[in-house]
């Protein structure tokens, strides 16, 4: 199981430069109030805590 995790790639949603903030919603598909809004809520900034909260709130967006 250890091996697994080391194995499994974590994306990090990095929105500190405008370009990245414009990567990373039009990947999602959502707008930069929501993606800022489910970092904020996370604390979190890996791809998927992002997928978590958005998926709890019900908001649409691309995998």
């Amino acid at each position: 199981m250890y091996l697994q995790h080391l194995t499994k790639k974590t994306e990090i949603v990095s929105i500190s430069e405008e370009k990245d903030l414009i990567y990373w919603t039009i990947r999602l598909g959502i707008t930069t109030e929501v993606l800022k809004s489910a970092i904020r809520a996370t604390r979190c900034v890996t791809l998927n805590d992002i997928f978590v909260y958005l998926d709890k709130k019900d908001i649409k967006h691309f995998a």
